[in-house]
Order: C-alpha cells, then structure tokens, then sequence
C-alpha cells in the first residue's frame, strides 16, 4: 500500500490535509480474487439445478445468502484480513471439521451394508429383489439405455414386435427406434443406447432397475432380456410388515430391520440411530474386548519405538553431517532422504519381499532360514526395521533444520568452561532441539498410532494364531478394527466410526499431555 504524506502549503499557511491512501492493487490480489469468485459462481450454478429439483428451499436459501456474502466480500475493498481467512476456514470446515463430526454422529448409527438407506428404500429393494417370473408371462428382448443420466429399458414385445420403453414410472410407447435382426434395439431418438461393455459396466443398476407392469414388474434377466414377474415379498402398511412365503416380518425401529417371530431378519434394512450401542460393543464383545487390551499395548510399543527410533538415528546424522569438519555434506544428505523422496507404499511392498523366507535378499545375504513375517517376535522386529528405515530421513531433516538455529556460541561457551561433548549435547544442544521439535514427535506419534499401510502392506497384520483368524500378532488397532468392521461380515461403518472415536479420544489425550509438558520445556529454555 503506497501513501502520499507530503503537505502542501494552502493559501492561508496551514498545511493541507493529508490524502486518503492510495490501494495499490497487485496481479496476485486480483488473480485471487477472480478465483475464488469464479469457484463460488462454479459452485452455485452446480448446486442450483439438483436443488431445485428436490425442492430443497432452505439448502437453497442458504447456499444463495453463503455466495452472496462471498460477492460482497470480494467486490468491496473492505474487509481485507477476511479475504484472505474466508478460503482457508471454508476447507477447514469442509476438510476437517465436517469429516470429524461426519464420524462422530455416523458412530450412533447402524450404517453399513444392509443398511444404507431410508425404510422406504429398503421396502422397495426387498420387493423387487424377491421377484420372481410369472409362468407363462412374456420374455422381452432388451436393450440398456440412457435418458440423460436415468437408466431405462427399451422392451421389446415378442408377439407385436413393438419398442416399449420402461423406467421406475412404468411403461410407454416408444416410436422412431431401429431394431436389429436379433431384437436389439440400435437407436432411439433421444436416447443413448449402451453398447455391450458399457452396459455390463452398470450391471448392478439394470439388475436393481424394476419396471411396473400391471400387477407385477419386468426385470432385467441378464443384459439382453428381461422378463415379467410378481414379488414373492410384500410391504403391508397397514401392519408395517412384510408378508409373502407364507411369514410375516415385522419393522423392528431399534435393529432397523424386519423380523419374524422366530428372530430371523430380511436381508435388507434401513438406517437408525443406536445411541451407544456401537461404543458398548467395543467394550463388551468378547471378540472385540479381549483382544483390545492386547493390541493397545502392542500400539503403543510399535508408534513409541517408531517415533524414537528414528529421531535418535535421524538425530545423529544429523549431527555426524553438522560437525564443522564435515566433508561432502551435500552428497551424504541428498542420499539420506532417499527412502523419504520414494513412494512409501511401494518400499513396503519391496521391504515385504526382502523379508520372504525362501526367496528374500536379507535370508540370502545372511545365509539364515528364518521365518521373519511368520513369528510374532520377528514380524514385530521387522514392521519397526521397515518404518525406521522410512521414517528417518524426516528426522534428519527437521533435526538439521533445528541444528542451524542452534548458535555454537552456546556449544563453544560450554566447551570453554569444561563440559565435555557428550555433556555439551545433553546439556545444551538436546534440550534446545527438543523445544523446536517436540510438537513434530508429538503428531509423528499420532501418525504412526494410526499407520495402517506400514502393517497391511507388509504382514496385513499377521502371523495370526491358529484358533483366532481375527486378530494377528502385528495387528494395530486401526488394522484390527479395519478388518473387524469390514470383514467377512460386510462393510459396517457405525461401528468403524465409534472405534475411531476410541482410537481418536486416546491419541488427543497423549498429544494434550504431551503438549503440556512441552509448554513447561518451553517456558524453562525461553
């Protein structure tokens, strides 16, 4: 911002009032600008239509008041200091906060397979999933298209030779279309007609798509016919049941689910809150529970070990290369982050294979036969070896970062009075390194806490006892719980969300206990 402050003599003698500052208006002030108006009027014209649509009036409201008040923010000069903090408080709301309570409430719900959506949606997917084909009714030759991006069927009357179309609403005469020899329909006026593969890659759709037709409705058999049937289930709403082969199912709100008198459930069910139901089941499933205490321990041990390990040797590198007499520094340095500069994913991959006890490099270098990933005692060794290996380079980084804010006068002053090296680093260097890096061990631990490819890429968290193919002896709980809620079972994401409101609950607590002991280090070495 430029400002004129010179006076300028007035003809009385006084001097003239100074000028309002000039804004001095740079290329990157208005490049942002247009930016982020650009991306609030993309956003507005992509979120209008659907909303619309679904008569969705506060949403809509909402959203125009939210583009409003970003128009004014930035058409006006005013309000400087918010231009720059709006964007960056919309991805922290849209990137962190609303995934964090996304979870949170997810967790006291039953969502999962099975569970997906609302009632009304579950009674429409067990109806048409219980059809069955009518004796003696039709067989159509059909064809998947599209109408715009709604997926119908373009039916094909065996006796009439007729083009139907059929959707969710039911059936209508279609004129214009061109059909092949085989009965495939080839075109459509305003339709797009799907080829083969295309329609194959939308197999689940075609097979979920149930056209009414009188009293039953035509489903897709295959991907080149379709036939006409009635369900062998249906929704009563006079008792909120499902009746058909010859028992009654009734709505049970707490499960979710319809269910008989014998206990068993339908297959398919609708979303419900289950207060702590999915928290008590951490806590008291023996499954669960037993195992929990277990893997904790073995948690803590692997991110402890991880986190020292690597700052000790990123540490000592650091300050083998920090040494004044040091020659070569920029070669030694440029090889150390190596393993930091390669995709992390794929050195676990080829770390996995080093460790193979028939063909592994370590067995062959070593002359040995040992069996690394299928011991407990060795696979843990191995995970912590591996994540050392990838986790060091970090360390060394950050540390020699740290190290050149370090002045050696303090080292040098400690020499002069008599402290010996290993007494001038633990009294003088470490404490002064571990102020600066302190909050960086701090999230490397809640990193590693939580370091599911470091497990699943190398062991999947084995080797796994014979008796129990749950829980294995590299398994850390994100692992454990992973295969737990997404198992054999089915994908369950109520009781994924609450077990990492457990992990997240345990990791805040440590980090907050350890942030306070770093503001009492700070306040001693400030």
């Amino acid at each position: 911002m430029a400002l004129d402050v010179r006076e300028v003599p007035r003809k009385g003698g006084g001097p003239k009032a100074a000028p309002r500052p000039r804004r001095e208006i740079t290329t990157a002030f208005v490049v942002s600008r247009i930016a982020v108006l650009a991306v609030a009027a993309a956003i507005l014209l992509y979120a209008v239509p659907p909303l619309v649509a679904a008569e969705s009036w506060v949403s809509l409201a909402l959203l125009g008041a939210v583009s409003a008040a970003i128009a004014y923010l930035y058409l006006t000069r005013r309000f400087i200091p918010a231009k720059y903090l709006v964007p960056g408080t919309v991805f922290l709301i849209a990137f962190q906060v609303f995934p964090v309570v996304y979870t949170v409430t997810t967790a006291f719900t039953n969502f999962g397979d099975g569970h997906r959506g609302d009632k009304a949606a579950a009674v429409t997917a067990i109806e048409t999933g219980s059809v069955r084909q009518t004796p003696g009714s039709p067989e159509y030759a059909m064809t998947a298209a599209l109408r715009g991006d709604e997926l119908v069927f373009l039916l094909v009357d065996p006796k009439t030779k007729q083009v139907r179309l059929g959707d969710a609403k039911g059936l209508s005469p279609l004129a214009g279309a061109q059909v092949g020899t085989t009965g495939k329909v080839l075109a459509a006026p305003g339709l797009t007609v799907l080829k083969a593969p295309e329609a194959a890659a939308r197999g689940q759709e075609i097979s979920a798509l149930a056209v009414p037709a009188g009293d039953g409705v035509i489903k897709a058999n295959g991907l080149s016919r379709a036939v006409e049937g009635k369900a062998a289930l249906v929704y009563d709403a006079g008792c909120d049941c499902v009746r058909g082969n010859g028992d009654t199912w009734m709505a049970d709100e707490s499960q979710g689910f319809f269910v008989n008198a014998k206990g068993e459930h339908l297959a398919q069910g609708w979303q419900v809150g289950v207060g702590l139901d999915n928290f008590a089941r951490v806590l008291t499933n023996p499954t669960i529970s037993g195992y929990f205490a277990g893997v904790f321990g073995w948690n803590l041990v692997f991110a402890l070990a991880s986190v020292l390990g690597t700052f000790a040797l990123g540490m000592s590198v650091a300050l083998a290369l920090h040494h004044p007499r040091m020659r070569g520094t920029r070669f030694y340095r440029i090889a150390l982050i190596l393993p930091y500069a390669m995709p992390a994913f794929a050195m676990l991959l080829v770390w996995r294979d080093m460790f193979n006890r028939d063909f592994g490099l370590i067995n062959q270098l070593l002359g040995a036969n040992v069996d690394w990933l299928g011991e407990t005692a060795t696979a843990r060794f191995g995970v912590i070896l591996v994540n050392l290996w990838l986790g060091f380079p970090y360390m060394f980084l950050v540390t020699t970062g740290a190290l050149q804010a370090i002045p050696r006068e303090l080292t040098e002053a400690a020499a002069i009075d008599g402290a010996t090296p290993w007494k001038a680093f633990r009294r003088v260097t470490l404490p002064l390194l571990l102020v600066a890096l302190t909050p960086l061990l701090i999230s490397s631990f809640a990193y590693n806490f939580n370091n599911f490819n470091a497990i699943a890429l190398t062991t999947e968290g084995g080797p796994f006892p014979a008796d129990n193919p749950q829980v294995g002896g590299t398994d850390l709980l994100i692992t454990y719980t992973f295969r737990l809620a997404f198992g054999a079972g089915g994908a369950q994401f109520g009781f994924a969300a609450a077990v990492s409101v457990f992990i997240f609950t345990i990791v805040a607590v440590i980090s907050a206990v350890a942030f306070r002991r770093t503001r009492k280090q700070e306040e001693v070495y400030a």
